[in-house]
């Protein structure tokens, strides 16, 4: 039998997903969040709907009745030393907001085991790839002094490939998956912090959900790995499907950006791949660009960083930034990637500008 955690996770919205698992296998879990979200949560619980393959709708869980408990707070009133484990499942801009800002210099005083869940990985994690120099990628972050005093032995990262969204014409305490992909978290470097991951792995690889008629499995699960570059293979992804969405005056479809010229996005996203080979990745670390190209077939929206862009957002996370100064660092340069990094700038500029 394993241990019972207490999960601290900062986003209520996309962190509720990866709650949602947590609460199934019995975790503690507590969400921070925006007073007014904290009190929805708090009163109702969370909702999140999940496709499964071979039922026409999704299926609904709701918190309330988990073998977990579920709780919400305010950034201001949380104290991380009294949580096992801090998962960071905000895009990276907001960890710089007040109060959020705050908590973060508590959780690394703390010196908590913490899992980002980010498609930007903490400039702490960055520190474990060896030979590569991080003060030149502080200019890609919104507030790089958010991660001083981070021990990057206590940081790891998972990619975010589960897809979800929040409805539009529903509450902030439910949460809609679009593609019920997996986690896939490195390894911290100690192993009884580790060990505290292939725990939650096994426990949520055991769940069984009843909707009303039998229980059934759940997807999306947490997978642990040895290498630290396994989350990093969602790099070429993102270059090549979700930022080519966007367009200097319009966004386009992630399916139009993957497949509107084929050519081109193999040679981009084999570009981002070698990069992460030049960082120590393995073939086996990355993910072949069929598959890619094959799950980019339903992806039918624009990519959240280009509605966000296109929504008048001041920041978004800038991996297309921090690809292009790595590369730097190694002697490799891209026109696509050169192409992005200047639409993103000159977009974020007439947003800035708006004001």
């Amino acid at each position: 039998m394993n241990p019972k955690y207490d999960v601290l996770i900062l986003g209520a919205s996309y962190g509720s997903l990866f709650g949602t698992k947590l609460l199934l296998a019995g975790h503690s879990v507590t969400l921070v969040c925006t007073k007014p979200t904290a009190e929805l949560i708090n009163r109702d619980g969370t909702v999140v709907r999940l496709p499964i393959r071979g039922r026409e709708t999704p299926v609904e869980i709701s918190s309330k009745g988990l073998d977990g408990k579920l709780s919400a707070n305010v950034p201001d009133a949380v104290d991380p030393s009294a949580f096992d484990l801090v998962v960071l499942a905000m895009q990276e801009p907001q960890y710089g907001s007040e109060g959020v800002r705050e908590l973060m210099g508590r959780v690394a005083a703390a010196r908590v085991p913490s899992l980002a869940i980010m498609n930007m990985p903490p400039l702490p994690y960055l520190d474990r790839i060896p030979g590569l120099s991080t003060g030149p990628l502080r200019q890609c972050y919104v507030d790089p002094d958010v991660w001083e005093g981070f021990e990057p032995g206590l940081v790891t990262l998972a990619s975010p490939d589960p897809q979800a969204f929040r409805p539009p014409d529903e509450a902030k305490n439910v949460l809609q998956v679009g593609l019920p992909t997996n986690f896939k978290t490195a390894r911290f470097e100690t192993e009884e912090h580790t060990t505290m991951l292939r725990n939650l792995e096994t426990d949520i690889d055991a769940i069984r959900f009843d909707p009303g008629d039998g229980a059934i499995e759940i997807p999306v699960k947490l997978r642990v790995f040895d290498s630290i570059f396994v989350p990093l293979a969602k790099w070429p992804m993102l270059l090549t499907g979700n930022y080519r969405c966007i367009r200097r005056d319009e966004m386009i479809p992630i399916t139009e950006a993957v497949h509107g010229n084929v050519d081109a996005t193999r040679e981009i996203y084999a570009w981002v791949g070698e990069l992460c080979v030049r960082l120590g990745a393995t073939d086996a670390d990355l993910v072949p660009f069929e598959k890619y190209a094959k799950a980019a077939e339903g992806l039918a929206k624009p990519s959240s960083a280009a509605r966000a862009l296109f929504g008048g957002a001041k920041h978004i996370e800038r991996v297309d930034c921090l690809v292009q100064q790595i590369a730097l660092q190694h002697g490799l340069q891209s026109d696509t990637v050169d192409e992005i990094v200047t639409l993103v700038d000159e977009r974020l500029g007439k947003n800035r500008a708006a004001d």
